[in-house]
């Protein structure tokens, strides 16, 4: 952080409305060189859209943009489907070593090579680090970067930190990263209902907070009400009082007429006296409000992570770097580093004893690791089907057991459990009648129907039959969420995961291939070494027949046998190759 901190950019009174709906209303603030500024807030509060303001890209309704100098921002937009010309223009720009320097850094290190064909077929990682590498290599005096880890692998994370460590100017990162933004920002600006509040620190920092500011709010609304409801209470009292005077100013009385109208006069003061009171009593109460007038605290709005397949994929929820875990005796794995994102299918592979259910214990916070971190997203839930599965209440029945009272729900739950081969007569026996493989798929169901964000499995087949696994696996495909699952049954895990954590030598690696690829590796390469040599002997055996057959006259006895060999080889050359 610059100890000499000059303003880079200044917004001034900043409105911008979409189709009448106000997105910002009035939004001033500055930014100091060297800023590292988290921006934040619910899906469509209009992040992206100050972030387009700031870079000149949208024109305010109101407001101004004070920028100093020659300021030039390097902003890296949402959508990375920049086109392939860009990519190639800036490649070919003579002496761009910049570029190739922050791509091959970020691990594109053939990019130079790549043909107009490659760079019109990239990956959403790809495209990231390609348009992350263009940024930097623009040498920008200010950095803006929308969502810039949505599609990043570990490594470029990695890079992304460190840069911006080593960055001069601001940064203002939009990011939904919650590990990503405790690494990055020490300043972080909400929008929130059009308005922009200002919190300092981190993204952990800012939620605490904003947690107290909320509360805070709560306590000096519910303190103005009471004051509102007092006087408003003695409004009331003196109105009546005022009434009741009024009343009796036009009361017809007895006796003489002087001493009724000394009544009535006294009357009328005194009723003139209380609706002043009234008066001033409103005037105070109203410049009271107008002066602090406090709106209600909205109630924060709590997002479920519903998993629709495509929305929330790519967001990280576990994170291990350099993970240690040690015994007394030995060592289970170290600097073992790795991440899960949402939506992913991971199979635990490993020998027996390696620690696959240690890494599911410290993930689940039941188990300390000795070394290196372990970051897990607060915003999921996690469900846990372990090996055992003793747990459930031995005299309720299956039904009562999952507990659910509606009848919407609880014909779910019977579906689910007649799709996982529990048939009807099974749900009103008690669980201890149950044997293991039907209560593991009443935990299941459990599962299921809690919608949980994350799953992790301890060997869950282990107790069911043939038709119940595979009941299992289609059940199973049809949840959106993370699937974590530790199984020796090779076919479920294949069946199910894409993506492996691997115990090798003491370290987990992620793979991103099934099991079956990562099981063949070895038959796959012998297979591949065969082919070869047999493949050459077949070449050799072809080279020595035509030479053979080219000194020899078709009359020949042995020619026509020669041919026909010459034949066959050829076939079975094809055929190999095929």
């Amino acid at each position: 952080m610059h100890t000499n901190q000059m303003t880079v950019l200044k917004a001034i009174g900043l409105e911008k409305s979409f189709q009448l709906r106000k997105v910002l209303d009035n939004i001033h603030f500055d930014i100091k060189s060297g800023e590292r500024i988290g921006l934040v807030g619910y899906n469509g509060t209009g992040k992206t859209t100050l972030a387009n303001i700031l870079f000149g890209k949208i024109t305010p309704d109101k407001g101004i943009i004070e920028k100093s100098g020659n300021l030039t921002i390097g902003y890296l937009s949402q959508s990375i489907d920049y086109q392939v010309s860009d990519f190639q223009q800036s490649l070919s720009v003579t002496g761009d070593n910049h570029l190739l320097e922050h791509a091959s850094s970020l691990g594109l290190t053939k990019v130079y090579n790549w043909e107009e064909d490659r760079l019109g077929h990239l990956s959403g990682g790809e495209k990231l680090k390609l348009a992350l590498a263009m940024v930097w290599a623009s040498k920008p005096d200010f950095l803006i970067l929308d969502e810039p880890t949505n599609h990043l692998d570990y490594k470029g994370i990695e890079w992304l930190v460190s840069e911006l460590k080593k960055f001069q100017g601001p940064v203002l990162i939009i990011s939904h990263d919650r590990h990503f933004l405790d690494q990055t920002v020490t300043r972080v600006f909400e929008l929130e209902n059009s308005m922009i509040h200002f919190y300092n620190g981190n993204y952990s920092d800012y939620r605490k907070e904003k947690q107290q500011r909320v509360e805070n709010m709560r306590h000096q609304y519910s303190v103005q009400q009471q004051k509102i409801k007092e006087v408003e209470t003695q409004i009331t009292q003196l109105k009546s009082w005022s009434e009741k005077a009024h009343r009796e100013s036009t009361k017809k009385g007895k006796g003489p007429s002087k001493r009724q109208n000394g009544i009535k006069e006294y009357h009328r003061v005194k009723a003139k006296k209380t609706d002043n009171q009234v008066k001033s009593k409103m005037k105070r109460l109203q410049n009271e409000l107008e002066k602090n007038k406090l709106e209600k605290p909205l109630d924060e709005v709590h997002i479920r992570f519903e998993f629709d397949s495509a929305g929330k994929r790519g967001k990280r929820i576990i994170e291990a770097r350099n993970l240690t875990k040690t015994y007394a005796d030995r060592t289970l794995f170290q600097n073992s580093s790795f991440y899960i994102n949402h939506g992913e299918r991971i199979g635990l592979f490993g020998e027996n004893g390696c620690g696959k259910t240690t890494l599911i214990r410290m993930i689940l916070d039941q188990e300390s690791h000795s070394n290196g971190d372990l970051w897990r997203s607060d915003s999921i839930k996690i469900a846990y089907l372990s090996q055992d599965v003793d747990d459930l209440p031995s005299e309720k029945t299956a039904i009562e057991a999952l507990g659910f009272t509606d009848r919407e729900n609880d014909l779910k739950a019977r579906t689910l459990l007649a799709n996982l081969g529990l048939k009807e007569a099974f749900l009103t026996k008690p669980i201890r009648t149950l044997s293991l493989g039907e209560r593991t798929r009443v935990k299941l169901v459990e599962m299921l129907m809690k919608e949980y964000d994350v799953l992790i499995l301890d060997e869950p087949t282990n107790h069911l039959d043939l038709p119940s696994r595979e009941q299992l696996e289609n059940t199973l495909a049809e949840f959106t969420g993370t699937i974590i699952t530790v199984s020796h049954d090779y076919y479920f895990l294949n069946k199910l995961c894409d993506r492996l954590l691997v115990y090798e030598n003491q370290q987990i690696k992620r793979l991103e291939m099934q099991p079956e690829e990562y099981l063949n590796q070895d038959v796959n390469k012998n297979r591949e070494d065969t082919l070869k040599e047999t493949l050459l002997l077949i070449e050799n055996k072809i080279a020595s027949i035509l030479g053979e057959l080219s000194f020899m006259d078709q009359k020949d006895p042995r020619y026509s046998e020669l041919d026909k060999e010459f034949n066959d080889l050829l076939k079975e050359k094809r055929t190999l190759k095929g």
